[in-house]
């Protein structure tokens, strides 16, 4: 049968992402190789102990410290571990500032490097084809569809991740969050606005 054949199967697995993981997880299981209890410890890990709550913290202790703020960007790997912070897929990152002149997006157009130990496990639309193109061919197009809308004479930069460097979106401030403190600050950062895919919301 030819290999172009519209009716042969070039994989064996569902093409639904969520459909693909548990199909390996229950062969895997069956062969013996894996455990799921082990699984969902991992899992847990990267949902509950790690995750956007620690990239928020360090974006609300930037947002309140000026110093910290300069070491972020200086050297994100370190300035992290300050907050003790680190881990695997987050040995080096680089953080890259909004400004009213630029806004910053990350892709990752190989594969789907992410820094974790930030931000947690990546939402399904960051490893898409879809958007590892388009995020670097229009991200403007790509960012209205997130409902980002910026003014025309904000650039957008789009830095590309890799396995040896990782990057974090120190989004603006929003106005009206002055005499928060850094927790009610850290509430405000959302996942997408350290992608730079989103926004911080605004104080109520």
């Amino acid at each position: 049968m030819p290999h172009d054949d519209p009716d042969h199967p070039h994989s064996l697995l569902p093409s639904d992402p969520a459909l693909r993981v548990k199909a390996l997880e229950t062969i895997l299981t069956a062969k013996g190789l894996v455990d799921p209890a082990a699984l969902d410890a991992i899992l847990e890990t990267y949902e509950e102990k790690v995750g956007p709550h620690l990239g928020a913290r360090v974006v609300a202790r930037a947002w309140s410290d000026s110093a910290f703020r300069d070491r972020l960007l200086a050297d994100a790997t370190a300035a992290v571990a300050e907050l003790g912070i680190s881990g695997r897929q987050g040995e080096h990152v680089v953080a890259v500032e909004n400004t009213p002149e630029t806004h910053n997006m990350v892709v990752c157009t190989l594969c789907s490097c992410y820094p974790w130990p930030l931000l947690g496990i990546p939402p399904a639309w960051y490893k898409s084809d879809a958007y590892r193109a388009r995020a670097v061919r229009e991200p403007r197009k790509v960012l209205a569809e997130f409902g980002v809308a910026l003014p025309e004479g904000q650039r957008v930069r789009v830095w590309d991740s890799t396995a040896e460097v990782r990057y974090l979106v120190v989004p603006m401030r929003p106005e009206g969050s002055e005499g928060l403190d850094e927790a009610a600050l850290a509430a405000l950062v959302t996942r997408d606005s350290m992608i730079g895919t989103g926004l911080p919301e605004r104080p109520a």
